[in-house]
């Protein structure tokens, strides 16, 4: 009963000014827990306070059999990293090439969860088109991590061990490193003053210097001759040992880098029977070669003649379980079926009489399209605007679908209901496919990592696509309740401070209650010397 009093008696002397203070305090600090919950997520994808108790309070609680769960779970999380490329580009197929640049860009071993990035094959030249973005509008394009890459290709791509000493290849290794594009371009042009045939130093010229595609094309027929020169040569000493074979595989990856440029500037400026004979001859010299995607490339241009044949021949080539999947081959395989159907299909006539073969085979090719990347019809249907491609893609990522679509919505656009088609059958997909984390149909399950490493290559500017939508943690909920809550409290208890004083009190008063009674019955139960006797012992 003293006890009742006491309580009673502390509850009567808090004024408004408390309650006021003690509510504008658990909002700020709710409201701070909400805003750090927030960025961890918006960053990470995952809840941090959930993170904490998964990984440290759940082992803590429940002993060594959740540790080694907790280990797991922390494996995996690393995983999905970009750092350490933990996740799966959804190829259910298996590479054996690797690109020279020190980039592993071969498809994962079916089952395998690696994330892999590709060198986009329709890059942009930086001099005459991403600059100029720039200059018109003060954005920057590329990101760094995205220009790292490239940098780091550069410099295994285009230089070998036995360069050492060749003070031009020097200069060039130190420009391929330089983070200032002026500076990269001085270097390049002390290169040539060493060496007029230094084709590292011309490459970087015509992407970096050249602001057209005419300078560019210009600069990179000459170095094609430099390109040409080095390779005969080192063609007719390969005989003489190991370190010649080395040289070769050098001048070989700059000679179908200058003339895969070039045939890019080709189709650029509209000679798109010169830029499809540059392609076959690359695809035809050098089949081996097939990891650099040159064959996207080739399909592009094709449909741009609109020689749809001739892309159903190379998609017969390159679009098997064997090799790697992307979305040129897949939204292409989708284009030339839809295209049978296309001109004459109807949602309301096929949802009455059915689906004919043709049109059941155009809507697979579109599903399984969509299963393999889901971010692409959002840019063909023009629900979401294009931004300049990076230099390098992430399969089955929103990279990868600004890519195909800044260079294939034309060929959509050009096939008479096409479009139409893709707008009434792409979100059928996520039917077969509800779980698309844990279980796909035709392909692996969706990479749980694609946003992060876009986010590494797609600029700040852009909203990237996420896939699929993440819903809000409990916890950012929560927080948010609770901040709304009690900054409310305080609004009313600032505003009316008696009503709320004595609603506060009754509330304690009610609350106390069971608490007494609690207490009452354990001191009735337990001995009144209890405490004395505890401490005896």
């Amino acid at each position: 009963m003293l006890n009742v009093i006491f309580s009673t008696m502390f509850f009567n002397t808090l004024t408004p000014k408390f309650y006021v203070a003690l509510t504008g305090t658990s909002s700020l600090i709710s409201g701070l827990i909400l805003i750090f919950e927030w960025w961890y997520f918006k960053r990470y994808g995952t809840s941090f306070i959930e993170q904490v108790s998964i990984n440290h309070l759940t082992p803590i609680l429940n002993g060594n059999d959740s540790t080694n769960s907790s280990i797991t779970n922390n494996d995996s999380s690393l995983q999905a990293s970009p750092l350490t490329n933990g996740c799966n580009n959804g190829n259910n197929s298996n590479g054996n090439s690797s690109l020279p640049n020190g980039i592993d860009s071969t498809a994962p071993v079916t089952g395998t969860n690696e994330c892999k990035v590709w060198k986009n094959p329709c890059a942009l030249f930086r001099g005459a088109e991403y600059q100029r973005l720039t200059q018109s509008n003060g954005k920057e394009p590329l990101t760094f991590h995205d220009m790292n890459l490239s940098a780091q290709e550069h410099q295994t791509f285009f230089s070998c061990e036995l360069d050492e000493g060749k003070p031009e290849y020097e200069m060039m290794q130190r420009a391929w490193r330089e983070r200032a594009p002026s500076t990269r371009i001085q270097l390049a042009h002390d290169a040539l003053e060493k060496n007029f045939e230094c084709t590292p130093a011309l490459i970087l010229l015509a992407e970096e210097e050249a602001t057209t595609i005419i300078e560019v094309e210009r600069i990179l027929k000459q170095a094609l001759k430099c390109a040409e020169n080095a390779y005969r040569k080192s063609q007719q000493l390969l005989e003489q040992g190991h370190n010649q074979d080395i040289v070769h595989k050098r001048n070989t990856n700059i000679l179908i880098y200058v003339k895969r440029r070039l045939g890019m500037c080709a189709r650029k400026l509209g000679k798109l029977r010169e830029a499809t004979k540059i392609f076959r001859d690359l695809v035809k010299e050098f089949p081996m070669m097939s990891v650099f995607n040159i064959h996207e490339n080739l399909i592009e241009v094709l449909l741009a003649l609109q020689n749809y044949p001739d892309v159903q021949g190379v998609l017969a080539k390159y679009d098997d379980i064997s090799l790697p999947k992307s979305a040129t081959i897949c939204y292409t395989a989708a284009l030339l079926k839809a295209r049978a159907v296309a001109s004459t299909f109807s949602p309301d006539v096929a949802s009455k009489r059915g689906l004919t073969a043709a049109e059941m085979s155009a809507v697979e090719a579109i599903h399984r399209a969509v299963e393999f990347n889901p971010h692409v019809p959002k840019y063909l249907l023009e629900m979401k605007s294009l931004i300049l491609p990076p230099e390098h893609i992430l399969k089955r990522g929103d990279s990868e679908a600004i890519a195909y679509a800044f260079f294939h919505l034309p060929h959509w656009r050009r096939v008479d209901g096409a479009l139409n088609l893709l707008h009434c059958t792409w979100e059928g997909t996520f039917r077969m496919i509800p779980y698309p984390l844990e279980k796909g149909h035709l392909f692996h399950p969706y990479p749980t990592c694609t946003e992060a490493a876009d986010r590494e290559l797609l600029p700040a500017f852009h909203d990237v696509s996420v896939f699929p939508k993440k819903e809000l943690p409990f916890f950012i909920l929560f927080t948010a309740g609770l901040c709304s809550g009690t900054a409310m409290l305080a609004l009313l208890t600032h505003q009316y401070p008696e009503i709320a004083a004595y609603i506060a009190r009754l509330f304690l008063n009610w609350f106390s209650v069971p608490i007494q009674y609690l207490t009452d019955k354990i001191e009735s139960i337990l001995p009144s010397n209890l405490f004395q006797q505890l401490a005896k012992i």
